[in-house]
């Protein structure tokens, strides 16, 4: 994948100091942005040159003014927010959204990517969110004739917003390892195998970074398969617990699977920080309720920001077109989940 810079609208979002999804709807000149707000968009596009296209530019004739969200599934956290804040960005750019769930089913994502003529029969674009598919897919796709964007994935032939997931977890280790923990487990997701989606890899590798900066390494007993859930997280640290070696502290992959591990010292009349400080990634909406330290990742904007960069290829189709990969910054949180070691 190529990786060169254009101006978007997240170097505006940089340069004013605002979320993507403020200056999406800034640039457009929609309601409920501040004056203040408003103001700062435009001082910033005016000095990085950047104009949002109106929806009246859309191609007239032969297309059907919609696009299509894929998600894994409906009713996960991260693709509610992530499928909201697109579906924003396009009902302001004059298009309608149809929102298809894989309910996390194979047969119903064949059924889908086998016939992408009848896809492009009720849409003119695709928005994915981190949905894994095989090279044939990623191949149908590519020439189907439909505009796509991602969100999550991984070398792929369209432009693709996310974060650096290595960095992010390399964030959350490194932050147990300066607070004292030397014995550091980790509940880690698992991917399918196809290439378009290496979240969990990715961040099984910033942990082994963060270890390695300290010449450290991690007992094979203490790398537990937790899925992405917050039962596999429960299970998961169910097994660390019965370990002859306990750790001091916990990496888990994602929020929910840090709920599940929290859960699971609860059941065991342990807790964190005081039994294990637990960090883990997303800034999930519950996250700051249970106290949860973690590395927040933009979800919202993610989803604004493809969707913009879907638009733009959709109203001006004939426009010169370098793919590139955007990575939005993670920020670490430090809540009541991780303390010093004792």
């Amino acid at each position: 994948m190529v990786n060169a810079h254009r101006t978007t609208i997240q170097d505006v979002a940089v340069l004013s100091g605002l979320s993507i999804c403020t200056v999406s709807r800034a640039l457009r000149n929609l309601p409920n942005v501040s004056e203040n707000a408003q103001r700062k968009v435009a001082q910033a596009a005016g000095k990085l040159g950047y104009k949002a296209s109106a929806a009246a530019a859309r191609l007239a004739g032969g297309t059907t003014g919609a696009v299509a969200l894929v998600a894994p599934t409906a009713t996960a956290w991260f693709f509610a927010q992530a499928v909201e804040a697109a579906e924003q960005v396009f009902a302001d750019s004059g298009y309608d959204t149809v929102l298809i769930s894989l309910r996390n089913d194979p047969g119903v994502q064949e059924k889908l990517f086998g016939d992408l003529d009848a896809l492009s029969q009720r849409v003119d674009g695709v928005l994915l969110l981190n949905i894994g598919l095989s090279d044939d897919e990623i191949a149908s796709l590519a020439a189907s004739g439909l505009a796509v964007a991602s969100v999550g994935m991984h070398d792929v032939p369209w432009d693709n917003v996310g974060i650096d997931n290595e960095h992010a977890a390399w964030q959350a280790s490194s932050h147990l390892l300066d607070l004292g923990h030397w014995e550091l487990a980790v509940l880690s997701g698992q991917e399918r195998g196809e290439r378009s989606v290496v979240t969990a890899s990715e961040r099984l590798a910033g942990f082994h970074r963060a270890l390695a900066d300290h010449h450290l390494t991690v007992h094979p007993d203490l790398v537990v398969n937790a899925g992405s859930s917050i039962e596999g997280g429960r299970q998961a640290m169910t097994e660390i617990i019965a370990n002859r070696s306990r750790p001091t502290a916990i990496f888990a992959g994602c929020d929910e699977t840090a709920f599940g591990a929290l859960m699971a010292l609860r059941e065991h009349g342990l807790s964190a920080p005081k039994d294990m400080s637990i960090i883990g990634i997303d800034d999930h909406q519950m996250s700051w309720f249970l106290g949860l330290s973690t590395v927040a990742q933009p979800v919202a904007d993610q989803g604004a920001f493809a969707a913009d960069l879907l638009v733009e290829r959709l109203q001006n189709p004939d426009a010169p077109h370098t793919v590139a990969n955007h990575h939005l910054d993670t920020t670490l949180i430090d809540r009541k989940s991780t303390r010093r070691k004792r």
